[in-house]
């Protein structure tokens, strides 16, 4: 006769279970060690008596050889003692483990939710950060991410992309906490519904040819989303350029902007002078070559590192090395 173990997801909301779960539940007995399991309720409705008891794992082995048992929930620890109980006795039973429900695709994510929220409680040092004090913490790992990718460090990549998520989760976790405030929840309806409405193309049978076609919707939709917000006025195509970033993804993000509205390419050439109109200019140059001038500049910083690392690990002079603190004061 076998010990069955019915294993359930608590990421899966309670009552729904496979139809093999069902059908050995209904054909108990059942015990399980958790008086407040969740499915405990549905099983009632559907007239099944669940008996709460002590996790025993000798005695649910021995009872086994007997007749079928059923066991709802086993966590790995229990598990292994149900193991070595059996095999420690001569004529051991059939031990079934039967999946009740499966996590589906993202069920982690609500496990982040839960430990934010005992976090947000129970750590002095999460229950008093605001929005402010967060927010070095969000460039700092959007750094770390984009980083990674350069490297091409995929196992690092899954690890930063982690840290990035916990900053998103912390940063809701903090404005459900006011009155007029937002929770995780609100964060994904908004980029769902967001997503939904600028892909007319895959949830509302719009045809398109290619990806061009996608992108002109696309700025079309965000055009009439910015009428909307302001009573009908379109605004402008820079509108929600964020002028805080780094100046050179700044200029970039202008001039792409700028050429979707159809701006003149000279503009930017009009009164230019200084530093920064070169600067701006070779942005420029870069968007017109189809490059990302970020990208393409954090490349060459990149490769002067390395090349300054060959320099001191090949042997430089000490008085050579010497000769340029004179300047170090300015790289600082």
């Amino acid at each position: 006769m076998p010990l069955i173990v019915v294993t359930t997801s608590p990421r899966v909301a309670p009552g729904l279970l496979s139809r093999r779960a069902w059908q050995v539940l209904q054909d108990g007995p059942v015990r399980t060690a958790s008086a407040d399991h969740p499915h405990l309720p549905y099983l009632a409705d559907a007239g099944i008596a669940v008996e709460v008891v002590t996790a025993d794992p000798a005695a649910l082995v021995r009872e086994a050889r007997e007749g079928t048992v059923v066991w709802l929930e086993a966590d790995e620890a229990l598990m292994r003692s149900i193991g070595y109980a059996a095999v420690a006795l001569e004529d051991p039973p059939v031990i079934e483990v039967v999946p009740g429900s499966y996590d589906l695709p993202g069920a982690r994510l609500l496990d982040l939710v839960a430990v934010m929220d005992r976090l947000r409680v129970n750590c002095p040092w999460d229950a008093g950060q605001t929005h402010e004090s967060l927010a070095p913490y969000l460039l700092e790992e959007a750094y770390e991410v984009l980083e990674t990718i350069e490297e091409g460090d995929h196992a690092a990549l899954r690890e930063e992309l982690g840290d990035l998520l916990l900053q998103v989760a912390f940063h809701a976790r903090v404005a459900r906490e006011r009155s007029d405030g937002f929770d995780i929840d609100d964060v994904a309806d908004g980029i769902v519904s967001k997503l939904v409405r600028r892909h007319p193309h895959v949830f509302a049978g719009t045809e398109v040819e290619g990806a061009e076609e996608v992108s002109d919707n696309w700025e079309t939709i965000k055009a009439a989303e910015r009428a909307a917000k302001n009573g009908g006025d379109a605004g402008s195509v820079l509108d929600g350029v964020p002028m805080g970033q780094p100046a050179l993804s700044l200029a970039a993000q202008l001039l792409r902007r700028a050429e979707r509205a159809g701006a003149p390419a000279d503009l930017s050439a009009e009164d230019a002078e200084g530093v920064g109109a070169r600067l701006f200019e070779l942005v420029r140059q870069a968007h017109a070559a189809g490059l990302d001038p970020e990208a393409e500049l954090r490349a060459a910083a990149r490769a002067y590192r390395d090349r300054v690392r060959a320099w001191e690990s090949g042997g430089a002079s000490r008085n050579g090395r010497q000769s340029g603190d004179g300047a170090r004061h300015t790289d600082r």
